[in-house]
């Protein structure tokens, strides 16, 4: 469930090998809020997992303080989610059972998550 909430958004993109890099790679992943007490007994691993993707050997007990250095660096690339995890994952779930040639341009290597009703529309 954790490793899910992760990497799996609309908001994510996925890569293939002519797009992924490491930076990209390490980006395409997003922080959520799990509430006081998960994070705490998660060792706030859920709210600063970009910052484990961008310094894999950096210490988890300095991955907030890593995250609140960076996220304004970051700007519009570092992805972050405040819907109740509970909620998200039922939105994954839902949402994001196939990935799709980015619609702008198909050459890219670019992959979106989409739904079934996103294919059916």
């Amino acid at each position: 469930m954790i490793t899910t909430l992760q990497h799996i958004d609309r908001t994510v993109p996925y890569y293939d090998s002519t797009e992924w890099d490491w930076l990209r790679g390490s980006l395409a992943s997003i922080d959520r809020d799990y509430g006081t007490i998960l994070n705490v007994v998660f060792h706030h691993g859920p709210t600063s997992h970009v910052a484990h993707h961008l310094f894999p050997s950096m210490p988890h007990y300095h991955g907030d303080e890593a995250t609140r250095a960076f996220k304004q660096v970051l700007g519009e690339y570092y992805q972050y989610d405040d819907t109740p995890f509970y909620k998200a994952l039922w939105n994954i779930l839902n949402e994001c059972i196939y990935v799709e040639e980015d619609a702008g341009d198909k050459s890219k290597g670019v992959f979106w998550y989409r739904s079934i009703s996103d294919y059916l529309l």
